[in-house]
């Protein structure tokens, strides 16, 4: 009878009747299925999809809670001691005041290859807020280019602009342990400014800084990365950088 009522239903769905070993290997695959799901889900709310601790999880945890400082970032410390007061002496200026400072810094990664490849997005933005400790925001093209097959309000890319305590500290990172990881690094251009003593520093390869795991990127991505300033002209912006420590070749 067990077999009859099996061979009615494989014949209405239109599909042969499955052995007792064939049903049980199916029952058994289903099971692992289940428990490796499970599995999966309870790494991923904890982890951030259950990559581990170097990956995406630990990029997310760092966007969405900040660190609690009890004492300002050193590099602010030595601008209020002593940077501005070099800078006030060097230019003559009368007003503390016009001192030149740092306003914020920008990061910001352009993917032309998100156009046929959506997913290398999320790398990047995992990425981004590993480094700067701040999730990043997708940008988006304003304009469709038909030779380049994009279309207007398509992903390309992703940025973070970071202000405060967190561009301090990045900018620390950034002079005292990323570029010197550079491959046969010889400073950095001084003439990148625009004018108006704001300066952008290209650069080619994420993996210089600490915070990226080299075995578990999928292709390395290149960065712009653009500090504002209250600099009247681009010596003043310079100085300011240079007083901070920024490497620029002679």
């Amino acid at each position: 009878m067990a077999q009859d009522e099996k061979e009615e239903k494989g014949g209405k769905a239109g599909k042969p009747a499955l052995t007792p070993e064939q049903e049980a290997e199916v029952a058994a695959k289903k099971a692992a299925r289940a428990e490796a799901k499970a599995k999966g889900g309870g790494k991923g709310g904890g982890k951030g999809g259950g990559k581990g601790k170097g990956g995406a999880g630990s990029a997310l945890e760092v966007a969405s809670e900040r660190v609690k400082r009890s004492s300002p970032a050193r590099l602010r410390t030595l601008y209020d001691t002593e940077i501005r007061g070099k800078l006030i002496a060097e230019f003559g200026l009368a007003n503390p005041m016009e001192a030149p400072r740092l306003t914020r810094i920008t990061i910001n990664m352009g993917l032309g290859e998100a156009v046929s490849n959506p997913k290398i997005l999320d790398t990047a933005v995992e990425e981004l807020g590993a480094i700067t400790g701040q999730r990043p925001v997708v940008t988006k093209a304003k304009k469709s280019i038909a030779v380049f097959k994009l279309r207007a309000g398509q992903k390309i890319g992703a940025m973070v602009t970071l202000r405060r305590e967190q561009m301090y500290e990045f900018l620390d990172r950034l002079v005292n342990f990323a570029l010197p990881r550079v491959r046969d690094f010889k400073g950095v251009s001084p003439k990148s400014f625009d004018g108006r003593g704001n300066y952008t520093l290209g650069i080619r390869e994420e993996i210089i800084f600490p915070e990226i795991n080299y075995e578990r990127i999928d292709k390395p991505k290149g960065m712009n990365i653009t500090f504002n300033t209250t600099a009247a002209d681009d010596d003043q912006g310079r100085a300011l950088l240079r007083h901070f420590g920024m490497p620029f070749r002679n």
